[in-house]
């Protein structure tokens, strides 16, 4: 075991003002457990989003930032004290002025690139909005794999930034009404080629590796009631990417955009040999996201050389007791880090609180409004 290396970093105080619903917060955090109860539409999620943004320098629901500046407000600010193993500080700040660019900071020096800050906060959320991962279009399934790949390898970020910048210069050429050289065409498809065989092969590595981590989760929490499992499919399997966009030119000159690349891989969600999206019920559903989000924890931290943090949004609703029961083992035990985890419903927190003894706190949260609250047994 390697648990020994593993480096904590842990949120001890956020600071927010004018994020969405949350006018001004201020918390101080259990390094263990953070629970978050109330109704829905109050801004618990909200919370949650705002130490997402302080990870990976964006909402994890709305990605134009002004429209997360609270109504009525002209800016938003989003402060984390963090706090590794050896008690080093180490503070984010993350501004935005309607009409201005975002100031991303780390110990008050701004960031040069926002791409430098992926990794160094790793995250794991689970929210409701995961289900568009089974029910949306491929893209959301690619993204799936960019989010994880790209907190542990800069190399594969940097190859994707690459792609689709030449993906986007490609397409303009495509769409324009002028003819245009055949050299312009080679130089952007040259590049998405050499980007894109980058990410084809990290993909396709990462995938192999994730498959067994996901099938343990997803067999833990249904007790093997079904058999789960993933495929990748990408036009870079067996093609050359430079030629296969050369041949596909002219199609893509009548369409207006690329056909052909790494831009339309897929990820194949299967249960019990068929696809996900048409077979499972709800509970089904339910359970392959959380064990999917859980595998993705897992890798992080096998990979990384520090523990994500890890974020529950909504997680029990639609599931039995049962699998609540094997989830709430999972997340009590000594797997994770920091967690934070919001509920309409108590009984679930209280179980959870029950269950891991005295290092938690509880927040009531009330139309924005983000207190405190008191022991277990303060509500009877």
């Amino acid at each position: 075991m390697i648990e020994y290396r593993m480096h904590h970093m842990i949120l001890k105080r956020i600071s927010i003002l004018n994020y969405k619903n949350i006018k001004q917060v201020d918390l101080s955090f259990s390094n263990k457990l953070n629970c978050f109860f109330g109704q829905n539409g109050m801004g618990k999620t909200n919370l949650l989003d705002a130490v997402y943004f302080l990870s990976f320098c964006k909402s994890s629901g709305n990605p134009i930032d002004s429209q997360n500046i609270c109504h009525g407000e002209d800016f938003f600010v989003i402060q984390g004290f963090y706090e590794t193993s050896d008690e080093t500080p180490e503070e984010i700040y993350c501004g935005m002025k309607r009409k201005q660019k975002k100031l991303f900071k780390r110990n008050k020096k701004e960031y040069t690139r926002l791409s430098d800050h992926i990794g160094f906060l790793p995250l794991v959320m689970v929210s409701p909005a995961d289900s568009e991962l089974i029910l949306g279009g491929s893209d959301e399934r690619r993204r799936f794999m960019d989010v994880v790949i790209s907190q542990y390898d800069k190399e594969y970020l940097n190859a994707l930034i690459r792609y689709n910048k030449a993906l986007q210069q490609r397409n303009t050429l495509l769409k324009s009404d002028l003819k245009v050289d055949e050299e312009l065409f080679l130089v952007w498809e040259e590049m998405m080629a050499q980007a894109g065989s980058v990410v084809f092969q990290k993909r396709e590595a990462f995938i192999e590796e994730f498959i067994p981590i996901f099938q343990s989760f997803y067999s833990y929490i249904s007790q093997d009631k079904e058999i789960v499992s993933l495929s990748y499919d990408s036009h870079a399997r067996n093609s050359d990417l430079v030629s296969l966009l050369k041949e596909n030119r002219q199609r893509d000159l009548i369409m207006g955009y690329s056909l052909r690349g790494i831009h339309k891989d897929e990820l194949n969600m299967m249960l019990d040999n068929f696809p996900i999206k048409r077979e499972g019920s709800q509970g089904q559903n339910k359970t392959y996201l959380v064990a999917l989000k859980l595998a993705q924890f897992d890798f992080l931290k096998r990979r990384g050389s520090t523990v994500p943090l890890l974020l529950l949004d909504d997680i029990f609703d639609k599931l039995d007791a049962f699998r609540v029961e094997q989830i709430i083992k999972l997340v009590v035990g000594d797997n994770f880090g920091q967690i934070f985890i919001t509920d309409t419903n108590r009984e679930h927190l209280d179980r959870i609180l029950q269950k891991i003894g005295g290092d938690y706190k509880m927040f009531l949260v009330d139309n924005g409004v983000i207190s405190e609250g008191k022991e277990l047994d303060s509500e009877t």
